[in-house]
């Protein structure tokens, strides 16, 4: 049966890739995309890169995944797009688009009737997620951030797409696997969840790290991934760390201020709610606004760029669960 996203098609047994143009309002998006379509029936699997710009390791070992897999390494479908926001990964570089300063990653399933980054969320929903069985974002700590590669995913209050959503997070192989009690918000793998698509966000490598042994690390953990879903029936490489213990979200620090951000505490650290984590001084005046946990845990990622604004996160902490 023919496979079409958009104006792309592939038959079974074949490959097709291509650039797909998306109407944004203001201006047009070119989206890559490959799809392999398999001599052998499976699952369908959507694996998205560049959502975020200034996050290299994704869609590096996107674009690699996407050479090097052929329709008789497949079970099923899988389509890989490995630059999902191109103005915030070509114009801006950064979380947010250069077109509106809008964080793609907080405003999924989009509006395709809204401004730019919400018309290209609302497009990568319609045309990539409905209908797949699988799917998995890939980030990384961006050219200001630092991070402990781990997977995300979501509870949702439905048994069988929780205990799905953990089984994809841990075949990964990470050390660190990351969940939030709901699937409320805009993130990619939440706004899937609530479609009843199972999904993991998974985060490796950080400072814009683009180095082969990063992007390795991450083509090692879809391939045990797409093993574990059915798609790749090849053996997978060792898990990069034995199974640890889950982890869970309990704070999120955010930039109170616009200024110059000095870190007290580094990602990997331990801290205790209330614990001064770092300041933000005004490069005028010399005030300092001192930056205080939100909770007690490790900082999982962290700010490394000097200037701020108000709203810029500064750190993210979790706790064994």
């Amino acid at each position: 049966m023919t496979w079409t996203i958009a104006t792309l098609t592939a038959e079974p047994g074949a490959k097709t890739s291509g650039t797909v143009t998306v109407d944004l309002g203001t201006t047009i998006a070119d989206v890559p995309l490959i799809l392999i379509h398999g001599s052998r029936p499976g699952p369908t699997v959507v694996i998205t890169g560049g959502v975020h710009g200034g996050e290299f390791a994704g869609i590096s070992a996107a674009a690699q995944l996407a050479a090097r897999l052929q329709p008789d390494d497949v079970l099923g479908r899988i389509a890989i797009c490995p630059v999902s926001n191109p103005p915030a990964v070509y114009g801006g570089r950064l979380n947010v688009s250069p077109l509106d300063g809008v964080n793609i990653n907080r405003v999924f399933p989009g509006d395709p009737a809204g401004g730019p980054t919400e018309r290209m969320a609302a497009w990568l929903f319609e045309h990539l997620i409905p209908g797949t069985d699988a799917y998995a974002d890939l980030h990384s700590g961006g050219i200001d951030q630092t991070l402990l590669n781990f997977v995300g995913y979501r509870l949702t209050g439905d048994d069988a797409l929780d205990a799905r959503n953990r089984a994809m997070a841990h075949a990964v192989g990470y050390e660190y696997v990351v969940f939030g009690r709901s699937a409320d918000g805009g993130n990619s793998h939440a706004a899937a969840n609530r479609l009843g698509i199972p999904a993991v966000l998974i985060e490796t490598g950080q400072r814009g790290d683009r180095d082969p042994a990063t992007v390795r690390t991450l083509l090692d953990a879809l391939h045990r991934l797409l093993n574990h879903l059915g798609a790749l029936d090849d053996p997978a490489p060792a898990p990069a760390a034995t199974p640890s213990p889950e982890w869970e979200w309990t704070g999120f620090v955010d930039s109170p201020a616009t200024g110059l951000w000095y870190p007290d505490a580094a990602t990997g650290d331990e801290v205790t709610e209330g614990q001064t984590i770092g300041r933000i001084i005004d490069p005028v005046g010399g005030g300092e606004h001192k930056v205080t946990a939100t909770a007690t845990g490790t900082i999982l990622y962290g700010m490394n760029g000097l200037t701020v604004v108000p709203g810029t996160e500064l750190a993210a902490i979790a706790v064994l669960a």
